[in-house]
């Protein structure tokens, strides 16, 4: 049964809300104070959380930012305003999905079951770790503890591949060749570059010797 976290300040609301979740087969929790909002959410490990963006102690978006730095749990934007300003800055902080209130109750489960989808169908593929370094490829996100760096495309690519591809030898060719199929144009000197990009985001994150480049052979992480 998955446990959904929900964040809204209206009891009320919320408590209406727990009783619906409930009712659909979800394990639902909510919040009572509004403190120390995203180390709340890391504690309790939800599979999802539902987050209204006016709080009484601290703005929505905000909170939202923080979990992200720690936490890829999905999240769903709950709002009155729904404005395109807060819709754009919600999903630009990473939210997954954004529902104006008053919601269908319908609608909203719906919205919970296509992000759940999603996550679902892309977590293989989404979510790389090697050691004690884990890359988001989706959100070109890089974490080590609490320790984050933001990746390019042609950056995700290329580490992505070569985490992928742990254990062997991976030629520049074959890394050209996987960012093209990824429709980015990549010739040699772009390769170059990038790879100098992820290796100094790597140092930064205390890996400074993860790449190791084999001389006439290509890169090996090691």
């Amino acid at each position: 049964m998955k446990k959904i976290l929900i964040i809204e300040d209206d009891m009320a609301l919320a408590q209406e809300l727990q009783v619906l979740l409930s009712r659909n087969n979800y394990e639902a929790e909510y919040l009572t104070k509004f403190s120390d909002v995203p180390n709340q959410v890391i504690s309790k490990q939800p599979d999802m959380v539902l987050l209204d963006i006016n709080l009484p102690e601290a703005d929505g978006q905000n909170i939202l930012k923080q979990i992200r730095i720690q936490s890829d749990v999905p999240v769903i934007m709950l709002t009155s305003k729904n404005t395109e300003m807060d819709e754009v800055l919600s999903m630009s902080f990473g939210a997954d999905d954004f529902v104006a209130k008053p919601y269908n109750p319908s609608i909203l489960l719906l919205h919970m079951e296509a992000v759940f989808k999603r996550y679902g169908a892309t977590a293989k593929e989404s979510v790389l770790v090697y050691g004690d370094l884990m890359m988001d490829v989706a959100r070109g996100m890089l974490r080590v503890g609490e320790k984050c760096a933001e990746l390019t495309k042609n950056e995700a690519g290329i580490l992505g591949y070569l985490m992928q591809n742990q254990g062997r030898i991976v030629t520049r060719d074959e890394l050209i060749s996987y960012l093209w199929d990824s429709e980015e144009f990549v010739d040699d000197n772009t390769l170059t570059v990038n790879m100098n990009r992820v290796r100094k985001k790597l140092e930064e994150l205390g890996f400074s010797d993860l790449i190791k480049t084999k001389r006439g052979q290509g890169y090996l992480l090691v």
